[in-house]
């Protein structure tokens, strides 16, 4: 763990133009994390833009009722991101997940400001001026929250005087989708002392809840019912595995956003310890590990150029083949769970 709070405050008063940025298909703690974040910088009269490389997923974009989420055009910002003066990364430490956006954030003169909480950044690279990485951390919303309650307490302020309602729900919101509503194993008492301090600004927990999560449409359930008859249990049992295709998206009227979450219902079967969800996309296939226990997923990933936490991570292989990946991944998997 590394907190360089003073460094990052320094180049937050000092400046004016910023840029926040997060991985390739945003979730809840990413969108989180940037809106609360660029809700701040805002507050202290900054410029702050949010671009991301993909689309803000339908049940996140209540978070962003001010529309400041802008998907990268590199005609439109290309200008912008090299002439700005900081960059935050949030929630990756891998500039290779921004897509896109990865050759003109390299090459900008902005200063560089990594807050993250996923295995894997080497500090001795310099790939980032100043960073807040925290591994044993569930959440970048959690670690975002704590850099706040800092900043009050440095500057003798009330958090609330810092953290509005609004940046409250967008924490909220990157917390308990991070944490799978609180059921992960690194949420703790640490955790649910955050959370209760968010719920005093009067928020209504179902009311998130139902945003993010009660909004499937007829074609979601559809495309469920395929990925749930396609479950493949392999290697007695202890792992399992679903395919969904282009096809599957087409002939639901899906796309590759229908499936977050759908990795629990493999992880429900009593006896699986590696659940792997693999995507065929336009641009290449999706891999999507949870596991269970010490069954290192992040390390399976990882064989595949991907990464994550131990027992949540994920990958994506441009340009692969469907079949020939699904038997590689098997192939591959065998011997994690030995």
């Amino acid at each position: 763990m590394c907190m360089v709070n003073k460094e990052i405050v320094s180049l937050i008063n000092n400046n004016q133009e910023f840029i926040l940025t997060s991985h390739v298909n945003p979730d809840g703690d990413s969108i989180g994390s940037e809106i609360a974040l660029q809700k701040y910088l805002s507050s202290l009269g900054k410029s702050a833009k949010v671009l991301n490389y993909s689309p803000t997923p339908a049940n996140y974009t209540f978070l962003d009722s001010d529309n400041v989420i802008e998907q990268f055009n590199e005609v439109h910002h290309k200008n912008l991101i090299e002439n700005t003066d900081v960059i935050f990364v949030l929630d990756t430490n891998e500039y290779s997940r921004l897509r896109t956006l990865e050759p003109f954030i390299k090459s900008s003169k902005a200063k560089k400001i990594l807050i993250d909480h996923h295995l894997g950044y080497d500090p001795v690279s310099g790939l980032f001026d100043s960073y807040i990485v925290d591994t044993d951390s569930p959440a970048t919303g959690e670690m975002l929250y704590k850099f706040f309650k800092n900043i009050a307490e440095d500057s003798s302020q009330d958090i609330k005087d810092i953290v509005t309602r609004d940046m409250a729900v967008a924490l909220y919101a990157a917390i308990m989708t991070d944490t799978g509503s609180f059921k992960f194993n690194r949420t703790d008492s640490e955790t649910h002392d955050i959370i209760s301090e968010l719920l005093s600004y009067g928020l209504n927990p179902y009311d998130i809840y139902s945003e993010i999560y009660n909004r499937a449409t007829l074609g979601k359930l559809h495309l469920l019912g395929r990925f749930l008859n396609k479950i493949t249990m392999i290697y007695e049992g202890k792992a399992a595995y679903s395919v969904v295709s282009q096809s599957d998206f087409e002939e639901t009227q899906t796309d590759e956003y229908a499936i977050e979450g759908f990795s629990s219902h493999l992880m429900s079967l009593e006896t699986v310890e590696l659940g792997i969800v693999i995507t065929e996309t336009k641009r290449g296939v999706k891999l999507s590990f949870r596991s269970k226990g010490n069954v290192r997923s992040n390390e399976l990933a990882g064989e595949f150029q991907g990464g994550g936490h131990m027992n949540a991570s994920g990958a994506f292989v441009p340009g692969a083949k469907l079949e020939s990946i699904v038997k590689e991944v098997i192939s591959k998997a065998e011997k994690y769970l030995k």
